[in-house]
């Protein structure tokens, strides 16, 4: 996966000589492709203010890409398609079409592609957006406006990623239950509501037993009570742990019937057509809700992410302009540049710009920088001005061989 590093250095003679030799290096040796970055002339205000200006957008930067990376990996999360989600994918998209499940790509995969296409074209390509940030506005304005998109997609995203989560564990939970071992499993599909006796002095109940005890229960469940209709238990369903069975009882030996049952490791279950019929209900209701936000969530995300990834490439060029003024003085007088170059040659690459532009501040060929003037130093501090543009949030990994 490929970055992005955006560079500035000053207009004079030996730093645009340098350019030249750059661009004619990386040209020859493929140590990168580059293009010219077009930043608009801003409002410089004074000193002081730029100082704290230069700041604010060291921690909105950091900020930014974070909710980029949260924002991201939500999408990955919720698009994570295996089987059924496959459609659930195709609604959201607003394509009814059936697909052919076998043979349909990862949508996920298909999306994030699609996306960094668009986004290294935001990059590449930038253009400031005056109507969005007028470049009338000072630059503390401006890093307010930025903050204040970024922080609220924060917000809603864990508001959303919230609300959409305790939907799906909620529903998860529901099947879980209605499917899940022989004490809590549904029957409606196995049981009819004539297999239950329900009379004014008779009913029926289901008791839970274990394959081992299958004999036991047999030979035993008649004399758990004499109130115990003889030869009335069924086998109703089973699974590879066991079996439930039904017997027919007087009411009033219920209570006694239960307790015997306790001590002989038989598990009485409480059930109703009724209620297991809302459960089901429920569900469907749920399923059907959470397809509906599923296509709302995953629409709001991938707005969102393009629309926060913009606003960090904005700020991004806010802090090249900034630290331009405060490196380089007044009157403004630099030139942007942006180079994107692969990890294997990012080594390479730096040595380059280092050899090149060393001239611009010697003390950065020291291991150590002693800085404490906000806005001046950087986690790399180099002769150039250089900010990362990372694309790694948006790679996926390969599902491993089995």
């Amino acid at each position: 996966m490929a970055d992005f590093w955006l560079i500035s250095v000053p207009l004079d003679k030996t730093s645009l000589t340098s350019v030249e030799k750059l661009k004619r290096t990386i040209t020859k040796t493929h140590l990168a492709s580059c293009w010219r970055f077009s930043i608009p002339d801003l409002k410089v205000g004074i000193l002081d203010s730029l100082v704290r200006v230069s700041d604010d957008l060291s921690k909105l930067d950091t900020l930014a890409e974070c909710v980029i990376k949260k924002t991201c990996q939500c999408l990955k999360e919720v698009m994570e398609l295996t089987g059924d989600k496959v459609q659930e994918h195709t609604l959201a998209n607003g394509d009814h079409r059936l697909n052919q499940k076998s043979a349909a790509p990862s949508p996920l995969k298909t999306y994030l592609t699609s996306l960094r296409v668009d986004l290294m074209n935001c990059v590449t390509k930038f253009q400031w957006d005056k109507a969005k940030y007028p470049t009338a506005l000072p630059l503390s304005t401006l890093t307010d406006l930025i903050n204040k998109e970024i922080s609220q997609v924060e917000a809603e995203l864990r508001s959303r990623a919230t609300a959409y989560n305790s939907l799906k564990t909620t529903l998860q939970s529901l099947e879980l239950n209605l499917n899940g071992n022989l004490q809590t499993c549904s029957l409606n599909d196995v049981l009819r509501k004539e297999d239950l006796v329900v009379s004014e002095y008779l009913t029926t109940l289901l008791v839970v037993v274990s394959r081992e005890k299958y004999l036991q229960w047999e030979k035993s469940y008649e004399s758990l009570s004499e109130f115990v209709v003889p030869r009335s238990s069924r086998k109703i369903f089973e699974d590879g742990n066991g079996g439930i069975f039904s017997v027919t009882l007087f009411k009033r030996a219920v209570c006694e019937f239960k307790a015997k049952a306790q001590e002989s490791k038989f598990i009485v279950r409480e059930y109703s057509f009724d209620v297991e019929e809302r459960k089901q209900q429920e569900i469907m209701k749920l399923t059907v809700h959470k397809k509906e936000q599923y296509g709302i969530f995953v629409r709001w995300l991938k707005v969102n992410l393009t629309q926060v990834f913009i606003a960090w490439i904005h700020l991004k060029a806010l802090r090249v302009f900034v630290e331009s003024v405060l490196r380089y003085g007044l009157p403004v007088n630099y030139q942007a540049f942006l180079l994107e170059t692969d990890r294997k040659r990012s080594k390479k690459l730096k040595e380059e710009l280092s050899s090149l532009f060393v001239h611009l501040d010697p003390t950065a060929s020291m291991k150590e920088v002693s800085c404490d003037i906000p806005g001046l130093c950087q986690q790399e501090y180099s002769s150039y001005i250089c900010f990362h543009i990372s694309t790694n949030m948006l790679e996926i990994s390969e599902p491993s061989a089995t």
